[in-house]
């Protein structure tokens, strides 16, 4: 069970979930696809050294994956970054004021982008490499629809 549903409030259900993009995996592919590239050159202990490398750099940004949350519900916005240092974000619907989306060039070719949650009252946080914001955007607009 989650951050998203252990904050729930009564008679709250999920209505949209997002993830982080797997963009965030890049740089770790990269280095485990150059290890194998030198263990098919027969360079044994460089490729030992590069994938265990590679491995490494896979750690963090599976946490971050696993330990990110985001979600609608029918009555809020609720988003979670964080393991060991936590940032939320929980918003009612009618307290949205706008979900903008920057997305670059590489972004709207891979599907992700940065979403900004603009509420009343000067709130607005940024959340980068999300997986299709486009459709969170959509989603929050659609709740927001009477």
């Amino acid at each position: 069970m989650g951050f998203v549903e252990k904050n729930l409030l009564p008679n709250e259900q999920i209505t949209y979930r997002a993830n982080l993009h797997w963009i965030i995996y890049l740089v770790p592919v990269i280095v485990i696809l150059a290890a194998i590239a030198l263990a098919l050159a027969s360079y044994g202990i460089a490729a030992i050294a590069v994938g265990a490398i590679g491995l490494l750099l896979m750690v963090p940004p599976w946490i971050k994956s696993s330990s990110s949350e985001f979600a609608i519900t029918n009555k809020r916005v609720v988003i979670k970054v964080g393991l060991v240092r936590r940032h939320s974000l929980e918003l009612l619907l009618q307290k949205v004021e706008g979900i903008g989306v920057d997305q670059g060039i590489i972004g709207r070719i891979l599907g992700y982008g940065t979403i900004i949650v603009s509420g009343v009252g000067g709130t607005k946080e940024a959340f980068p490499r999300i997986s299709n914001p486009l459709e969170f955007r959509r989603q929050v607009q659609a709740s927001l629809a009477p």
